[in-house]
């Protein structure tokens, strides 16, 4: 009885922790993209966006602004690329901006958000002289 009950608990152990491996994702290559501020420049935001992938690959990136405005937009080619973008922020002020890299291999879209806040931080200090 007691054999049984090891043999069932050993069976119902390794079926709780195998885990399914899927082969319908061989075929894509995969890329990374990454957008991230790295600072101002001349008083307008910057932005780098690094695209990593295994092989040639086109990407079009698209800017637009919330009501759906095309801002900028272009297709870029390679392995590993690294583009800096400095937007004047004039032309799209306070509202939030989307960013959409598309992948032409792997038929993918990644979008990110920016969005820009003005804050006004006041601070007073009082020290005692002796």
């Amino acid at each position: 009885m007691k054999k049984s009950i090891t043999i069932i608990a050993l069976i119902a152990l390794t079926l709780g922790f195998t885990t399914v491996t899927l082969a319908n994702d061989e075929g894509k290559t995969k890329h990374t993209t990454e957008l991230k501020f790295i600072g101002n420049m001349e008083n307008q935001p910057v932005f780098q966006l690094d695209l990593a992938n295994t092989d040639e690959d086109e990407f079009t990136v698209t800017f637009r602004d919330e009501t759906g405005n095309v801002i900028y937009t272009d297709k870029f080619k390679g392995a590993n690329i690294t583009k800096k973008f400095m937007l004047k922020s004039e032309d799209f002020g306070d509202t939030a901006l989307h960013v959409a890299v598309k992948s032409k291999k792997n038929n993918t879209t990644e979008v990110y958000i920016i969005n820009r806040s003005h804050t006004y931080v006041e601070e007073t200090v009082v020290n005692k002289l002796q």
